[in-house]
């Protein structure tokens, strides 16, 4: 049998947007390697510049950059820093976006909307990603929006077991703060082995991020009562629920949320007397100003590190969840 071999081995290289360089440090320590040094500036009209420092020829790449505001600025420093992968000669790309942006634009709620979570899938494709890799997506039909394989991560393991931990099932109720989350609260009432409760709320498609609560349904009187949520954006949606629960007799209010995205005034509202403590992963990057004294913040770098590890080798990552969600 005749052909070419090649002696070269897989080389996996990890490399970062500015957005959040603490979490990709951590993801490279997990994974005990270092990120390939990369020239990235903003010129003074506003572009982008990004090189790297090294060939990446034949490498699996894997571009990590969390999606904080200023959002676009750091969509298009990813999708510039895939361009340039793509051009010099990289076997893989794979976007590690731990919190997708536009990803609440999922679909057309009104006539003459946008679905931007589409058109983002569709602006790394073009780019020259091969894959996207993410944390708890605000839609789990995004997946479908990529043309090419999705991993989709879920932080439910690693609020599981502080939560496990700190508080007791006998006295512990789950709670959706509306139908959209209904799906993932049940999941978390089921591992937990707790009762669920829900609070119906109705939104104003035309007044953004104004929220009113209407009803719990579920027994929360006497009750510790956990909120889990995939996001935290302005606190409105949790203060309001957190209140609520408090009125209706329960002890002790605790939120657990994957993305502290913590808009203005969001801070000031979790920071509410109706809300006994907020806990977070650190899939964004937490300024001193947006953090408060009930906030407590988990790492998410070993979780995306192992999927990494996983897509590298090959492996699955589905397994990694045990049928979690």
């Amino acid at each position: 049998m005749t052909g070419i071999t090649s002696s070269g081995e897989k080389r996996l290289v990890l490399v970062t947007g500015r957005s959040h360089p603490e979490l990709a440090e951590a993801i490279a320590s997990e994974l005990g390697s270092e990120l390939l040094p990369c020239e990235t500036r903003t010129f003074a009209n506003g572009e982008i510049y990004a090189r790297f420092d090294e060939s990446v020829r034949g490498s699996d790449v894997f571009v990590i950059q969390s999606h904080t505001a200023p959002i676009n600025e750091w969509l298009m420093e990813q999708l510039i820093m895939v361009d340039a992968l793509k051009r010099a000669s990289a076997k893989r790309i794979t976007v590690v976006a731990p919190f997708y942006p536009y990803a609440r634009q999922d679909k057309k709620g009104r006539g003459r909307e946008p679905i931007s979570a589409r058109l983002v899938a569709d602006l790394f494709k073009a780019a020259g990603a091969n894959r996207i890799m993410s944390v708890d997506l605000h839609a789990a039909q995004i997946q479908g929006f990529f043309d090419g394989p999705v991993d989709h991560l879920f932080a439910m393991p690693v609020l599981m077991e502080h939560f496990r931990a700190k508080l007791d099932p006998a006295t512990l109720t789950v709670v959706s703060p509306d139908m959209g989350r209904v799906r993932v609260a049940d999941i978390w009432s089921d591992k937990l082995g707790v009762p669920l409760a829900i609070i119906h709320k109705r939104r104003d498609p035309r007044v953004a991020n104004q929220v009113e609560v209407r009803e719990i349904v579920g027994e929360v009187e006497g009750r510790v009562c956990l909120l889990v949520d995939d996001l935290i954006d302005t606190g409105r949606t949790i203060a309001k629920a957190a209140e609520a629960l408090k009125k209706n007799g329960a002890t002790k209010v605790v939120v657990g949320a994957t993305h502290a995205v913590f808009s203005d005034p969001a801070v000031e509202l979790l920071s509410n007397e109706f809300i006994d403590s907020v806990v977070v992963t650190d899939t964004l990057p937490l300024p001193p100003e947006k953090r408060f004294d009930k906030l407590e913040i988990l790492p998410i770098a070993p979780l995306i590190a192992q999927a990494i590890q996983a897509v590298f080798d090959d492996a699955s990552v589905t397994a990694m969840f045990d049928g979690a969600a």
